[in-house]
């Protein structure tokens, strides 16, 4: 009966886990409180696009999030008031690099974090009781699971902040080179933003489309682009947005910095591909050493192997 208790005290964990999730992935308050001028933005896109009014809009929202969405704020006011405020401002800062922080809140996060410790605890718990181990395994499974369980939320914020700047660094070079006919062709350089974000779709792309969101808005040039800079802060793209600072303060031409550019990020893309190629030996050993050399020495030396035990 303890065990079954147990299993049921995990499912229901569980439940109210993906619950909570569900309700939260909108945002927290009403549509005023927004986080930033992107997020205002897209809230105003997406009123025109439900249109109709505030009870049409509720109703085209999935049930879950009508129901669930209460309950999921307040459980998010009360984790968020006892979570320490540099921690949920770095957690942010890792959701806005990651390009997700439209769609996952720091609070939400957190929120993950703490429900899948919890059930990694009592996990932990139900496999000690049913299973019955050593006291050092048991031990383990106590403390690995709830770690495990808080630590999987950041490991995949990690791995999405990289993934987002991996792509951002590729595409850098052929973004410029696609500027820089755009401005030699007439254009300024918001309409050769504007052609970027038309034939490319990748979060370089996504990111521009923001920058000249924020310039309609009003923001200045520089501004926008140091925004830019913050939001990805991909070291090729923050150096270019210095150079082309700095060329726009000093009334530079925008075709030459542009181009000369191209042809640099061209150089570093050529070079992070020899990179790569270099450090590829070094990684194939692993497998070559586990998988490859046994199967090899087993083909060798096998057939070998009866008459060297009758010789000894």
């Amino acid at each position: 009966m303890e065990v079954l208790s147990l299993i049921v005290a995990v499912s229901v964990v569980a439940l109210g886990g993906v619950l909570v999730l569900a309700g939260t992935r909108g945002r927290l308050a009403a549509t005023g409180d927004v986080a930033d001028a992107g997020d205002y933005l897209r809230s105003l896109d997406d009123d025109d696009e439900v249109g109709g009014d505030v009870y049409d809009r509720e109703l085209a929202q999935p049930f879950l999030g009508r129901v669930v969405r209460p309950l999921g704020a307040r459980w998010l006011r009360r984790i968020a008031g006892v979570t320490p405020r540099n921690y949920l401002e770095g957690v942010h800062r890792q959701l806005v690099l990651a390009g997700v922080a439209s769609s996952v809140r720091a609070e939400e996060l957190v929120t993950l974090q703490v429900l899948a410790g919890a059930g990694g605890g009592v996990a932990g718990v139900a496999y000690v009781v049913a299973a019955q181990p050593t006291v050092r395994i048991g031990v383990l499974a106590l403390v690995a699971l709830p770690l495990v369980g808080m630590l999987a939320p950041q490991s995949w914020l990690k791995r999405r902040v990289a993934e987002r700047t991996k792509a951002i660094r590729m595409d850098l070079p052929d973004t410029i080179d696609l500027l820089a006919i755009s401005v030699e062709a007439g254009q300024g350089l918001e309409g050769a933003m504007q052609t970027v974000c038309t034939h490319f779709d990748s979060p370089l792309s996504e990111e521009l489309a923001r920058t000249l969101k924020e310039m309609e808005l009003g923001l200045p040039r520089r501004d926008a682009l140091h925004n830019l800079k913050r939001r990805t802060e991909v070291p090729e793209l923050s150096n270019f947005v210095l150079v082309l600072t700095q060329a726009d303060a000093l009334g530079m031409p925008i075709g030459r910095v542009l181009r000369t550019q191209a042809a640099e990020m061209r150089s570093k893309r050529r070079q992070w591909a020899r990179e790569r190629a270099a450090k590829l030996p070094v990684k194939i050993l692993i497998p070559l050493t586990l998988f490859i050399f046994p199967a090899i020495m087993v083909v060798v030396i096998g057939p070998a192997v009866p008459g060297i035990m009758d010789a000894f």
